[in-house]
């Protein structure tokens, strides 16, 4: 047992049974110089312990300390403003950040852009694996994610500014194959929220529309001889509860914050169909608009096949559940969010995750496990650059850090990954009529690029593991080849030089059968599809 431990073991304000009930100003002036604290929660306000961080924040503020933190943070917190973790984002008090997902705390972000603290970026699903990790006493993890990326140590390792110089991803080989090896982090204080706790710290997440990571890093923590601290809407008589709504066993917190009008988004009262406790009657479907977004969600909902297992990441391509509704094929597959929801249709924008009439909520880590074993037939993500070689940047672009979620986890172990997005940023003004694209107004920036500046997806890598590939534009279709990319479709009223070649900084390898999208892609009202769907 190491010194801080047993440090932290004397000093527990724990006895017996019962927890203490704290204010959240008590709660946070437990924590000490230098301790590492793991935050649960993600963006807009889901499962986040919002008033813990001010809490934290303000004590900093006011007394300078504590000093020299690590924060460990597996999601990204936030609305890409100002709350979330934004307002930890003060000199002094933090000194390095782990984080998977930076752009919702964008204040974090900035600092580490301007070579403030130090910065890394790792997969979320490893990270949040290795919560259980350091609550078993393991070293760390073995595994494939990350590599050929900007994660591989051979690349940046993850580090995301000059002043970040340690390095904490190895590269190994086992039986002749590579892996990466991610050290476990053993934290120190875990800041996590619950709906109910009763008086012996027993928690339950009724109101909460995701379980996240608690009660791995809850383990961890304790484990460790930290700190537990749950912020609680309510608290019970002891063993009040039904143990099967028991997510974290009592044992594992040691104190308890109650915040009586605590909100399940931010801003936003219980929602009892986003708690999963009714179902939606969605009636009529009401139509998105015929845009660029809608005309990209069409394409990419082709990709899919009844049975599959997907996944649906943030950005233009989350309208695709909207667009299965309007074809009648919401039920022939199933889609599932990182963070735990299986199912059902999730919020977009800062609440993305928030879903309703999903069939199921896992535990973040268990979802991982299966993604990172190949259980996806097939996944939908955004791009912010992509080069000649077919290498996709996301996490670091135009000086700005946004940090990779689990994009790395997703689009390295599944079948086939289908990236989707316009093929060129700010500005762009694309109108859909009479069966085809019209550009009304370029955008400024190239997203086509001829070499990315950091890679978060390794298109010949996934070439070589086998892995399908295809970027899904409003104007062309690019499939990943043996050597890059190659334009196989391009959209009624695009003319190839002038509005695909000519935006892009390389010119691909164009396809000799090289066809004309789908024109049902650009029409008014259903595709209709259904029936040719079910027949795939």
């Amino acid at each position: 047992m190491t010194e801080k431990k047993k440090e932290r073991q004397k000093s527990r304000i724990r006895t017996g049974t019962r927890v203490p009930i704290l204010t959240a100003d008590q709660a946070v002036a437990l924590i000490r110089d230098e301790e590492v604290v793991c935050f649960g929660g993600t963006g807009g306000g889901i499962a986040e312990p919002t008033e813990l961080i001010e809490a934290l924040a303000r004590r900093y503020r006011e007394t300078g300390s504590p000093r020299n933190l690590v924060f460990y943070h597996t999601t990204g917190l936030g609305d890409r403003k100002d709350r979330g973790m934004s307002p930890l984002a003060q000199p002094g008090l933090v000194r390095r950040g782990i984080g998977a997902h930076w752009d919702q705390s964008p204040r974090l972000a900035e600092m580490a852009a301007r070579n403030e603290i130090e910065a890394y970026n790792f997969p979320m699903g490893i990270m949040s694996q290795l919560y259980r990790a350091a609550a078993a006493g393991q070293p760390g993890i073995l595994s494939k994610t990350g590599l050929g990326t900007f994660i591989d140590p051979r690349q940046q390792g993850g580090r995301l500014n000059q002043v970040t110089t340690e390095e904490l991803v190895e590269l190994r080989e086992i039986q002749g194959e590579e892996y990466l090896f991610y050290p476990s982090v053993f934290p120190d204080v875990a800041l996590i929220r619950g709906t109910t706790a009763d008086t012996e710290g027993y928690l339950s997440m009724e109101d909460e529309v995701a379980y996240i990571d608690n009660l791995a890093q809850a383990m961890a923590v304790h484990n460790n001889g930290g700190l537990v601290i749950a912020q609680v809407q309510r608290v019970v008589k002891n063993r009040s509860l039904h143990p099967k709504r028991i997510h974290v066993p009592g044992y594992l917190i040691d104190a308890l914050v109650v915040v009586p009008d605590q909100p399940q988004l931010y801003d936003a009262p219980v929602n009892r169909f986003m708690s999963g406790d009714y179902v939606v009657d969605e009636g009529q479907v009401t139509e998105m608009p015929l845009t660029e977004r809608k005309v990209i969600a069409r394409r990419a909902l082709l990709e899919a096949k009844p049975g599959d297992i997907g996944n649906i990441g943030v950005g233009i391509a989350d309208g695709i559940g909207v667009i299965a509704r309007e074809e009648g094929v919401e039920q022939e597959f199933t889609l599932t969010v990182e963070t735990g929801p299986v199912g059902g249709v999730s919020a977009q924008g800062i609440f993305f995750g928030a879903s309703v009439n999903l069939h199921a909520l896992l535990d973040m880590p268990a979802m991982f496990d299966f993604y990172d074993g190949g259980g996806l037939d097939v996944c939908f993500l955004s791009f912010a650059e992509v080069d000649a070689a077919g290498n996709i940047n996301v996490h670091k672009f135009n000086g700005k850090i946004v940090g990779i979620g689990g994009f790395v986890n997703i689009s390295q172990n599944t079948r086939k990954v289908v990236f989707c997005g316009t093929l060129k940023a700010k500005g762009l003004r694309v109108k859909i009529a009479d069966q085809k694209v019209h550009i009304e107004q370029e955008g400024a920036i190239r997203k086509f690029v001829r070499e990315v500046p950091e890679i978060t997806f390794n298109g010949r890598e996934a070439y070589r593991r086998g892995q399908e590939v295809l970027i899904l534009t409003e104007r062309a279709v690019f499939r990943q080849g043996e050597h890059g990319l190659i334009l196989t479709e391009i959209a009624p009223g695009i003319d190839l030089q002038r509005d695909v070649l000519d935006q892009m900084d390389f010119c691909p390898e164009i396809a000799p059968d090289l066809k004309e999208m789908d024109p049902r892609l650009f029409c008014q009202g259903p595709m209709g599809i259904r029936e040719e769907f079910c027949r795939r």
